[in-house]
């Protein structure tokens, strides 16, 4: 490891991770990225399931090349005796433990966080599960779209008449930033007192938390957000509009001095800031689709690269309306250089930075390990670390 490795803030921090899917894998993969170790346990043979999701990129799953650089893959069959004291003995000397196995199998395996900070007082290990511990939901099995289900997202997602999804798994990357914020808690506490810490997250508190907005709007106002599609739910104008040419720019307006400015710098008219229709955001809520039938009428003759920069000298919020495609070549993320490439087993693949930037540092971009890679280096070192 050189001397740039050493420097990074999780250097000499070892995280052992019993995981699968997305999220156990991409919190360990955040303790990867800043220059933590990580020993990936995986099933010998085909190893994480999310190695199967699909087969896009490169002939690998993509979901699993997102989630995995930097790791380490250690094939162990944990129900093996054999395998099992391999286990133990990595445990012994990590600081770090996750696991997201199914409901209830941790716990019968003595591997939930409560009996190993029993075991081993200096370990940070955490449980991550659908429901959580307790209450009649704890043995349920989840995944990241049926727990989008359960805790309403859905119902204020998609068009009025079409509920819909998070497009990406958004309960199980909610999860692993909350297990990564519980880690980096948990290490600063055992800097101070020594101990460990046993701690829990799972994709249903994760998407709670996620969920307070709406269901405060819900509970004060006595019914939910409507789902409003491409549009904001509850500010207006804030959403999608149609240029000249056809193309879609959308802009928000936050505030009455951004009101006014739109009015006067983009739509031409000082005075429609003070139509009783639309004087305030519940008044323009109210009157969303007269409002919005306006201001397309008043941009009929200018085309999206012109709104976009009459809006822009007005300073006022807006995007266009990327493809993947677009996003895949956006200007913001090449002139940052923040597009690297990562090795895998089968070749060099494209990745991005981490989103945490710290001036002097390059977070570790290793590459994405084969099933059971590291698998013999890794019980060597272990042997040797047994000899007397």
């Amino acid at each position: 490891m050189d001397q740039e490795m050493r420097a990074l803030p999780l250097s000499g921090v070892t995280v052992v991770s019993l995981e699968q899917a997305i999220a156990a894998p991409l919190a360990s993969r955040h303790l990867a990225d800043w220059g933590a170790r990580v020993i990936k346990i995986e099933r010998p043979g085909r190893g994480d399931f999310c190695r199967d999701y699909d087969f896009v990129l490169n002939g690998m799953s993509s979901q699993f090349v997102w989630t995995n650089r930097s790791k380490e893959s250690l094939a162990l069959d944990i129900k093996q005796p054999q395998d099992r004291d391999a286990l133990e003995s990595l445990l012994a000397g990590a600081d770090v433990f996750l696991q997201n196995l199914a409901p209830g199998a941790a716990q019968r395996l003595g591997l939930d966080a409560k009996a190993l900070v029993e075991r081993f007082p200096r370990l940070i290990a955490c449980d991550i599960s659908g429901y959580g511990s307790g209450g009649p939901y704890s043995d349920k099995k989840a995944y990241d779209l049926l727990v989008q289900c359960e805790t309403g997202l859905l119902s204020i997602n998609g068009s009025e008449d079409h509920p819909a999804k998070g497009a990406i798994a958004i309960a199980d990357i909610a999860t692993g930033m909350y297990v990564l914020n519980g880690v980096l808690m948990a290490l600063y506490a055992r800097e101070r007192t020594g101990r460990g810490t046993a701690f829990e997250v799972s994709l249903f508190d994760a998407m709670t938390e996620w969920m307070s907005y709406p269901s405060l709007y819900t509970a004060g106002a006595g019914k939910p957000l409507k789902r409003t599609g491409m549009r904001h739910a509850t500010i207006a104008p804030y959403g999608p509009f149609r240029a000249g040419d056809g193309k879609t720019v959308f802009f928000g307006i936050q505030n009455e001095r951004e009101w006014l400015s739109l009015c006067t710098n983009v739509l031409g008219d000082a005075d429609l800031a003070s139509d009783p229709r639309f004087v305030t955001n519940p008044d323009r809520m109210t009157n969303r689709d007269e409002l919005e039938r306006l201001i397309e009428s008043r941009i009929a003759g200018t085309t999206s690269d012109q709104l976009l920069a009459q809006l822009e000298e007005a300073s006022i919020a807006n995007a266009r309306l990327n493809s993947v495609e677009e996003f895949i070549d956006h200007p913001q993320l090449h002139s940052r250089h923040r597009v690297v490439n990562v090795g895998t087993p089968n070749g060099a693949v494209t990745s991005y930075l981490p989103a945490i930037t710290i001036p002097g540092l390059t977070p570790q971009m290793g590459p994405v390990p084969a099933v059971g890679q590291h698998t013999d280096a890794i019980l060597s070192e272990l042997r040797e670390r047994a000899r007397p």
